[in-house]
């Protein structure tokens, strides 16, 4: 049988493990942390628990051995991530962010790239490595790679030949993990920037590394209203000066980008289905406990078991979309961008709606800050909106897919292999199904 299943020996300690690390460290750190005003205060606060998921291998486990990595696939990070997220969503997204940073020095690197930096994430004796994704920009992105000079991408990188090195100047907003534990910098980060003043992703887009410790850039936190466990800034440059040798994917930013947010459709989509599983055990638990003034207790009331019925099955069909999505990304590496760009936003959205449902089982009571229902609902708001949007680049990139002559209904089921094409690629920028 083609079709299994059944988690690994392995997979089943990873599962342990996550989930005795989420209950007995994360949680307690995520309740005190949650309830800081200063939002870097409240990211920085989860730096020991960094440290300790660290010791785990938990940071840099999707890398592969041969680079210090854990080797783990695809299947087996999303196990970890969804014990995590069912606790909090916030503090695994500081490691999703380390891969969306990491992964592109793997695919994209040269060698003595993926010596430096991988080896720098997976060698560091503290334990407090952090790398950064810079991609969003005030503007927006979900027309990142659009071709006219004054749209999509606006960080600028200038190539001063006599120097050998890239001048930078413009804005980042929202990138994760970039400020580092003390808002100077992450150990790197890695930064999506026009290298051409005209031309569109499939050409005038690259990607530069920049190291902790460059001069004429700065870093300002942002108050979110959820995952405050994590990061995100504003980060400026002031004609920044970094080594071409950190220069990544030259001229082909726009593959970069998109393979980047299909690696993390799946473990957006895992950690929405975490934070809707979370809210479904305390209400499941409510529910059997809980009275309403009754004489039993409310999950004996058909409404009440009508509907948790409904908010399990979906935790479920939303759970295995994610192991399906996460495996063909296993066997087709370079592959994968429409499902999991359908993965992502089906997850996300359908998310919403069962912690919703989770509170209207709960009632009045899950308005309670002493329970983690409001919580909860604040961190299921993000999950259309953040890792490339629902309603911007991720449905675009599989709208892209199936509109190629090689996409049939089939491709997924069967487990065919689709290379991402650079038509696929500026699908729809322009507002004309991508044809220029």
């Amino acid at each position: 049988m083609a079709v299994d299943f059944d988690l690994t020996d392995q997979q089943r300690a990873l599962k342990r493990t996550a989930r005795e690390f989420a209950r007995e460290v994360l949680r307690p750190a995520v309740e005190s942390a949650d309830r800081l005003a200063d939002a870097h205060e409240a990211f920085r606060s989860m730096k020991p628990v960094y440290e300790q998921a660290a010791d785990l291998g938990m940071t840099t486990m999707f890398l592969p051995k041969e680079y210090g990595g854990g080797g783990a696939s695809n299947v087996d990070f999303l196990i970890a991530i969804e014990e995590l997220c069912s606790v909090d969503p916030g503090f695994p997204t500081i490691l999703l962010v380390n891969g969306l940073a990491l992964m592109p020095v793997l695919w994209h690197g040269t060698e003595a790239q993926r010596e430096k930096w991988l080896g720098r994430a997976t060698g560091s004796d503290r334990g407090d490595f952090l790398a950064g994704w810079a991609v969003s920009e005030r503007g927006g992105t979900a027309n990142f790679d659009h071709p006219s000079p004054r749209a999509g991408i606006q960080l600028l990188a200038d190539l001063d030949e006599s120097a050998g090195e890239y001048v930078l100047s413009g804005e980042k907003h929202w990138p994760c993990n970039s400020g580092g534990w003390d808002l100077q910098g992450a150990d790197m980060s890695v930064c999506v920037a026009r290298t051409r003043r005209s031309g569109g992703g499939t050409e005038a887009l690259s990607a530069i590394i920049v190291e902790r410790g460059t001069r004429d850039v700065t870093y300002e936190s942002i108050d979110k209203m959820a995952h405050r466990t994590c990061q995100n800034v504003t980060m400026t440059f002031r004609g920044a000066r970094v080594p071409a040798e950190n220069l990544l994917c030259p001229g082909d930013g726009d593959l970069l980008v998109n393979r980047n947010f299909t690696w993390s459709g799946p473990i957006a989509a895992i950690a929405s289905v975490g934070v809707a599983r979370g809210a479904y055990e305390f209400a499941l638990k409510w529910a059997k406990s809980y009275t309403g003034g009754g004489s039993g207790p409310i999950i004996e009331h058909q409404a009440v078991g009508h509907l948790l019925t409904e908010i399990a099955a979906k935790i479920e069909a939303g759970r295995y979309f994610c192991w399906k999505a996460a495996h063909y990304m296993d066997t087709h590496p370079a592959g994968g961008h429409a499902i999991g760009a359908m993965n992502k936003t089906y997850c996300g959205d359908l998310m919403q709606s069962v912690v919703f449902d989770c509170m209207r089982l709960v009632g009045v009571n899950a308005l309670d800050r002493r329970f983690p229902l409001a919580r909860l609902y604040r961190e299921a708001a993000v999950f259309p909106l953040y890792d490339a949007g629902n309603l911007g680049m991720q449905r675009r990139r599989a709208w892209g897919v199936m509109a190629d002559r090689g996409f049939t209904p089939d491709t997924f089921v069967d487990g065919d292999d689709l290379p991402f094409t650079k038509a696929m690629e500026g699908f729809g920028v322009l507002g004309d199904g991508g044809r220029r």
